[in-house]
């Protein structure tokens, strides 16, 4: 049985993304400097990225970063393929052996319960990411924030560079989901 389910994450995120209009794709969002077209691009590569590293597909799709060339914006028919790349991520990894031995994901090798810890990662704070910036609401279930938490609690406080920001402190009484997001240095009451 796999650590935690992507399925909630996924359906998140489509359902965010499905309500992305065009005229907002160049609005800013909590990822400083990245507009939603950008969070959008960097999201049909690495759920393709993550997808093969479940599988253990090792070569191309996990030997270099989905942003090697920089954060590419939405590609064309970008709602399609979010549609038809998440499902297939969700579905491999739910397989026991997804979460087992190594793999490898933006050229680097990592245990494979490190690899669907970070796919979830990605699903729900880019998730979450786009609902703000888009004036979407966004929450995550507590078995989901806990297992992100898991991930992002492995961080130094004071940011990694390239994931995430110096952690802000969190409201008293906030829920885990807004634990988490200022865990990762978001501000949880960010707005566009």
């Amino acid at each position: 049985m796999p650590p935690v389910d992507l399925q909630a994450a996924g359906d998140a995120l489509l359902h965010v993304a499905d309500s992305i209009t065009d005229d907002q794709l160049g609005d800013p969002t909590p990822c400083e400097g990245r507009t939603v077209s950008q969070l959008i691009g960097h999201l049909t590569g690495l759920v393709v990225a993550f997808r093969a590293a479940a599988d253990k597909e090792l070569g191309p799709l996990t030997d270099t970063s989905p942003d090697a060339s920089g954060w590419p914006e939405a590609p064309d028919g970008w709602r399609e393929a979010l549609a038809e790349r998440v499902p297939p991520l969700v579905e491999a990894w739910r397989r026991p052996e997804a979460w087992e031995g190594m793999t490898r994901a933006g050229g680097v090798d990592l245990p494979g319960e490190v690899g669907g810890l970070v796919a979830l990662d990605e699903l729900v704070l880019h998730g979450w990411d786009l609902a703000r910036a888009t004036g979407q609401s966004y929450d995550a279930d507590d078995p989901t924030a806990d297992a992100v938490m898991q991930f992002v609690g492995g961080f130094e406080e004071t940011g990694t560079p390239g994931l995430f920001g110096p952690s802000v402190t969190a409201d008293t009484g906030a829920s885990r989901f807004e634990q988490v997001l200022a865990r990762s240095g978001r501000d949880p009451h960010w707005s566009a």
